[in-house]
């Protein structure tokens, strides 16, 4: 075993048995390669990463690959999701020299840290045009003995093309959000003209679900009416649903799918995925009151908790796409195992539903179908009650395979997302065990996950709590403590959010260019990387825009108002230039522009009245509105001291009363749902 085998993270421990020489990221590894005058070769990939396991097995498990690799190089492996500070500069780096990027990420290095070569995925032996291990690694230990100088010049180019490229993403801020609502507009036809009208989703394959781009296609028709943009949302939401990119028996949304059709997917399950598309499912019930948006919210949450809760609380990672070997062996069927598992009448009703064929339903780039099936149907259904029993008598027999490899880790950034997913949807659904569960998960992150001076760490394994968080740690876990605030009313996740935001912005906050860095200040890399760019998931500036916005109007805390502003005008014409890139941080500027709108409800929790106007909230869709609970009598003075704006708000004659303001004008407080819901539906929102 390496040293791999004394790290927590299991993406390092998968290596811990090559016989590459691994070292984890630290001052070891590069004082060695400085004793010894030779480059780091540095590997980062992630435990779930199907092409990391391919290269791991072809390649670092191998012997002769091995003997190249340790007398060459230092070798040192890095988990993107325990160091994602890495992961983006060095991605950056591989972005400027190749143009692309992915994982597994491959960069040499020299022993001061400064970045020569890169690349993704290489096999041992050169195939189909891609060079081969067993070539590139002779090649690059000739060019560092005899062309050394070349290469450190290249090394200092490259730097200074990444530090270039944030300056220059810096410099296209002009200061104007005033211009938002034309980028709105862009966004949307952005959007329609890439949308795939046949299938849902955009663009061709791969198709990823992208769950902001529907966030904001939502908005957009709020805020338009736009009937092409709910139409584009839904066709999307509903297809994904439908196909093999959703688990039907277990739940849950794989990674992405490799065709145009959402049939074949990447089989990973990431916790972000998870979190980010319940959310936006449930969301998109509010909007349209479909109950089928609804279950597929619900459901996907079913299988956050059951599979990827700790027993601590906290939510792990993710679930890998192989097992025995093979991506996706878990959760495919052949005709032969679907009759086995349930009787002759059910196994028809199943093969007709979920389209079995004896000779397989899908094939691999370039071959036929060999017997294996993907389940997914034609139609949106699939909720009957014999379907149901059905789907059960699968899943238990789908419970006695080998399952993929679980990543235990717990991260505070996806935990954040999962615990607002948890609250949003406790609100829209009424589930009483999501906002239990969201609640367990923020008292472990804030209890187990903070150290000296109430920072947050980003990572959690094995009972030990390590890496200083990043700015998504703070943005998401704020996010996830505003909707659990605002699902439960606990006014410790409001003080906590505030808390975290004030070091956030101590922290992180760019006060020359606007915006926020991704790491702190001291970070041991040459540049300290800044992105607005909503990828997988919306970035860590799109989110503390919209999370300073919200604390704005639940406390009326100016200095956060001011702090959203400086993001807003830093960084609006920037989004402009491509708004598909940045429909995260659209959203959030749809909400800067509003009309946004403050709800305050007052009364006794107990009461019928309070009740029944919290429930007129929740069952609205106002993604532009915070909601406050003001208890009557005791409990009063802690939401006073940090939202003064409430002082004087009370009961109406004794009963519970809701207090609304939007678009900078308050109107006269209401004290029954009905009064409420009209506010909400005709102008009060």
């Amino acid at each position: 075993m390496n040293r791999l085998s004394r790290e927590k993270s299991p993406y390092l421990r998968q290596h811990a048995g090559n016989p590459v020489d691994w070292y984890p990221w630290g001052d070891e590894a590069f004082e060695r390669a400085r004793l010894e005058d030779k480059p780091v070769f540095l590997s980062i990939g992630y435990s779930t990463c199907h092409w990391c396991h391919v290269m791991e097995r072809e390649s670092f498990a191998d012997e002769e690959v091995a003997r190249l690799l340790n007398g060459t190089f230092v070798c040192v492996k890095v988990d993107r999701e325990e160091r994602p500070d890495l992961d983006d500069y060095f991605m950056s780096v591989g972005q400027a020299l190749t143009g692309a990027g992915g994982w597994p990420l491959t960069v040499v290095i020299t022993p001061d840290q400064r970045p020569f070569f890169a690349g993704t995925y290489f096999p041992k032996e050169r195939r189909w045009g891609r060079p081969g291990l067993m070539e590139l690694i002779p090649r690059i230990g000739e060019a560092w003995r005899t062309r050394r100088d070349e290469i450190l010049r290249s090394a200092d180019g490259i730097i200074e093309a990444v530090r270039g490229a944030r300056s220059r993403a810096a410099g296209q801020a002009s200061g104007r959000p005033e211009r938002a609502p034309q980028v709105f507009d862009r966004a949307f036809h952005d959007l329609e003209a890439d949308f795939d009208a046949k299938c849902g989703g955009f663009g061709s394959a791969p198709k990823f679900p992208a769950p902001h781009h529907l966030e904001f296609l939502l908005r957009y028709r709020r805020r338009t009416g736009n009937a092409t943009a709910l139409a584009m949302a839904e066709g999307t939401l509903q297809a994904m649903r439908r196909g093999g990119i959703w688990d039907h028996l277990g739940f849950g949304f794989h990674r992405y799918s490799t065709d145009a059709v959402w049939l074949v997917p990447h089989f990973e399950k990431m916790l972000y995925d998870q979190a980010l598309l319940a959310e936006v499912y449930a969301e998109a019930f509010l909007a349209t009151g479909k109950p089928e948006y609804k279950g597929t919210a619900a459901e996907t949450l079913q299988y956050v908790l059951r599979d990827l809760t700790s027993p601590e609380g906290g939510f792990y990672s993710a679930e890998d796409a192989d097992s025995e070997g093979e991506e996706g062996r878990f959760y495919v069927w052949t005709d032969e195992e679907v009759r086995q598992a349930l009787d002759d009448q059910e196994a028809r009703l199943a093969i007709d539903v979920f389209n079995v064929r004896p000779e397989g339903n899908f094939a691999e780039p370039g071959g036929r179908p060999d017997g294996r099936n993907i389940l997914h149907l034609d139609r949106t259904g699939g909720s009957g009650n014999p379907l149901k029993a059905i789907r059960h008598e699968l899943f238990l027999a789908r419970k006695k395979r080998i399952r993929p490899f679980k990543d235990m880790k717990i991260l505070a950034d996806w935990n954040g997302l999962a615990i607002g997913a948890l609250a949003r949807a406790a609100r829209a659904i009424g589930e009483a065990r999501f906002l239990k569960t969201a609640d367990g998960a923020a008292r472990f992150v804030l209890e187990r996950m903070r150290g000296p001076g109430g920072r947050l760490f980003h990572a959690f394994m094995e009972g030990e709590a390590s890496v200083p968080a990043f700015l998504d740690d703070y943005a998401f876990f704020i996010r996830g403590l505003i909707e659990l605030y605002q699902a439960g009313f606990d006014p410790g996740y409001l003080e906590s959010a505030l808390e975290l935001a004030g070091t956030a912005l101590a922290d992180f906050a760019d006060r020359e260019d606007g915006g926020f860095f991704a790491v702190p200040a001291g970070s041991e890399l040459p540049v300290r990387m800044k992105s607005f760019y909503d990828g997988a998931l919306p970035s860590g500036n799109s989110v503390m825009l919209m999370n300073l916005l919200r604390l704005a109007r639940l406390t009326g805390r100016r200095d956060m108002e001011e702090a959203a502003g400086r993001v807003a005008a830093d960084f609006a014409d920037q989004a402009g230039l491509d708004p598909r890139a940045h429909t995260g941080f659209l959203s959030g500027l749809d909400y800067a522009f509003g009309p946004a709108t403050e709800i305050v409800v007052v009364g006794r929790a107990d009461d019928d009245g309070t009740k029944a106007l919290l429930a007129s909230v929740n069952r609205a869709y106002l993604p532009n509105a915070v909601v406050l609970f003001k208890p009557a009598g005791k409990g009063a003075s802690r939401i006073e001291k940090l939202a003064p704006f409430t002082k004087d708000m009370r009961e109406v004659d004794g009963a519970s009363a809701a207090y609304v303001c939007t678009g900078g004008r308050c109107l006269k407080p209401v004290t029954t749902a009905e009064g409420l819901d009209r506010i909400l539906r005709t102008g009060g929102a």
